[in-house]
């Protein structure tokens, strides 16, 4: 690995950990040369993936296209670049294990993100929604609005009439 201060070739491990519930490693690096410390990530990359769009072609897949739909989800909305990282590689992890023969459709990868953005932040999950649904007009979008209220729970009817004490 290249130090970042001084281009030297050789730098240490200092000590290594798992982020991401395990989908990635944080490595801390010293430069042997310049003594500059320095961290780096190593994540899991999806290779041999083909996206079959609706209409009927395909291509390989890009995360880039992933991330992207993800930073207009969530722009201007409190989430920092860790959060935001692990909610990118669950959502990868989860198109890897919904593939089939190194192959997925271009909808299922959104049905994929919106499950893990209605979890993650409502206003995210209805940025992305209103694309991925392709609303048409307020009702449609109301709808899903109602979609993330809580379900009110019937209330317990209990009996509280009190009997009458006989003598």
């Amino acid at each position: 690995m290249l130090c970042p201060l001084c281009n030297h070739q050789e730098t240490r491990v200092l000590d290594s950990r798992d982020v991401d519930d395990g989908l990635a490693i944080r490595r801390r690096r010293e430069c042997t040369s310049c003594n500059f410390r320095f961290s780096t990530m190593e994540g899991v990359e999806i290779l041999n993936l083909r996206v079959v769009k609706s209409d009927g072609t395909d291509e390989s897949y890009q995360k880039e296209k992933l991330i992207g739909g993800l930073k207009k989800a969530f722009e201007k909305r409190p989430i920092d670049g860790d959060r935001f990282r692990s909610v990118a590689n669950r959502i990868e992890r989860d198109i890897q294990l919904k593939s089939k023969h190194d192959r997925i459709a271009s909808e299922e990868i959104g049905r994929i993100v919106v499950k893990h953005l209605k979890r993650v932040d409502k206003i995210a999950y209805l940025r992305f929604a209103s694309v991925y649904y392709a609303y048409q007009d307020l009702e449609e979008f109301r709808l899903a609005l109602l979609d993330l209220k809580p379900r009110a729970k019937k209330p317990v009817q209990h009996n509280n009439k009190k009997k009458a004490l006989t003598k």
